[in-house]
C-alpha cells in the first residue's frame, strides 16, 4: 500500500517519467504502468494473505539491511549473500522474497529520511496548496429539540487559513472520508499533504519517534486523493503544529 502511494505521488504530483520512478523504486516500468493504468488506490490480491516464510527472519534481515546501508558500496554484502546467510539459519524461501523485502525496506527508509531533520516545529508559513490540517473536536447542539453531542470535523488550509466545519454523530471512517470530500470540494482542491494528530481512524499503532502503523482504509483515502499524511503528537489548528519525536 505504501509503495503504491509513492508511485502515485511521484507520477501524479511530481510528474516524473516512468523511467525515473522505476529507478527510484526498483520496480520494472511495466509494473509501474500496470498500477497507474489500473487506477487502483489499494493493492488487489487474488488469494487471501498467508504467512510468509520470511516473517520469522524479517527483523534480522531488516537489521542486516540497515547495517549494510551504512557501509561503502564495495564493502556491502549483496542480497544473494544475505539470502544464502538466511538459508543457513533455516530460511527455505526464494531469493525473490528477500529481494522484494529489501525493495520495500529501502522505500520506507527513503520516505523516513525525507521527513526527518525538519526541526521540532512545523513553521506557520506555508506555500499555497502545500498543506491542510485536520482534527476532531466535540461540541453540543440541538437535534430534534434534544441536546446532542456532536463530533466536529475541522479541515483548514495552512496557507490561507480558510476552513470548513462539519458536524457528525460519530468519528467513523465513513464520517472521516465524508468530511475530506466536502472539505476538498468547498476549499477548491487537494493540497500536497495533510497534517493530523494520531487519531484512531488514521493510526492503528504509534511507535517510536515518527514510526506509525497507518490504518489501511485511511491510507487508501490518501492514495485516492494523492496527498501525503504527516502525523503529530499535538495539533493546534489555530496556532503552531508541534511535532512528535
Amino acid at each position: 500500500m505504501g509503495l503504491l502511494n509513492v508511485i502515485r505521488k511521484l507520477r501524479l504530483r511530481e510528474k516524473l517519467p516512468i523511467r525515473e520512478i522505476a529507478r527510484r523504486t526498483g520496480l520494472s516500468r511495466n509494473t509501474i504502468k500496470k498500477y497507474l493504468n489500473s487506477g487502483a488506490i489499494e493493492p488487489k490480491f487474488a488469494t487471501p494473505a498467508r504467512p510468509s516464510k520470511l516473517d520469522p527472519f524479517a527483523e534480522k534481515l531488516a537489521g542486516w539491511l540497515k547495517t549494510e546501508a551504512g557501509k561503502s558500496r564495495k564493502q556491502r554484502r549483496t542480497l544473494k549473500q544475505m539470502h544464502a546467510d538466511l538459508v543457513k539459519l533455516g530460511f527455505t524461501g526464494s531469493y525473490n522474497r528477500v529481494a522484494a523485502f529489501a525493495r520495500n525496506w529501502r522505500t520506507d527508509r527513503q520516505r523516513e529520511q525525507q521527513t526527518t531533520g525538519r526541526g521540532t516545529f512545523v513553521p506557520l508559513a506555508f506555500q499555497p496548496g502545500e498543506a491542510f490540517q485536520f482534527d476532531w473536536s466535540e461540541d453540543y447542539g440541538f437535534l430534534a429539540d434534544e441536546r446532542t453531542k456532536f463530533q466536529m470535523a475541522h479541515i483548514k488550509l495552512s496557507h490561507s487559513r480558510a476552513f470548513l466545519l462539519r458536524a457528525y454523530l460519530l468519528q467513523t471512517h465513513e464520517m472521516l472520508f465524508d468530511a475530506h470530500w466536502h472539505g476538498f470540494r468547498v476549499l477548491g482542491g487537494v493540497p500536497e499533504r495533510g497534517i493530523y494528530d494520531n487519531m484512531r481512524t488514521a493510526v492503528d499503532r504509534v511507535g517510536r519517534g515518527k514510526e506509525r502503523q497507518v490504518n489501511l482504509r485511511f491510507l487508501a483515502m490518501t492514495n485516492h486523493y494523492v496527498f501525503a499524511a504527516d502525523f503529530t503528537l499535538e495539533l493546534v489548528l489555530l496556532g503552531s503544529v508541534v511535532c512528535g519525536g
